[in-house]
């Protein structure tokens, strides 16, 4: 796009590219808040999901996140050895059945409070006006669901 005097004007604005600016931007401080509880995106996703939805198979755990079956086994192997989850089935075979530990609880409610904060700083009263916008109109969609 050029303007009269021939100079470049302003690029067209695409909303898929600002909202994938925006995740990763959003995505990298979340990961930055999540690192002092050792946890990443990923991780809260998986202990969210497993949350909401108690003693969850693999395969429902694996739809959820948007992974494969066996990356949701080696990703909730690792919960289970940090003493986050547990799987009280655990025999091959058998459908599994995955929860939360009290520590995975304890873990999943720190790491909403840092979330909170990512929230505040990114979408709360002192952010910029148009991210303020954006929050809105996300609130908006699924609140009117």
């Amino acid at each position: 796009m050029t303007t009269e005097n021939g100079r470049p004007g302003p690029p067209v604005t695409s909303v898929s590219v600002v909202l994938l600016t925006l995740a990763r931007r959003i995505e990298a401080e979340l990961n930055a808040a999540l690192a002092a509880l050792d946890l990443t995106v990923s991780k809260l996703g998986l202990l969210g999901h497993i949350a909401g939805v108690p003693g969850v198979s693999f395969s429902d755990l694996a739809r959820m996140s948007g992974t494969t079956v066996q990356s949701a086994h080696s990703a909730v192997k690792a919960l289970a050895a940090a003493g986050l989850v547990s799987d009280s089935v655990a025999r091959a075979g058998s459908a599994s059945t995955i929860e939360l530990t009290p520590e995975g609880a304890r873990l999943l409610e720190a790491a909403k409070e840092a979330v909170a904060g990512v929230d505040e700083h990114l979408f709360g009263p002192e952010s910029d006006p148009i991210q303020r916008q954006i929050a809105d109109a996300v609130r908006a969609a699924f609140e009117a669901r």
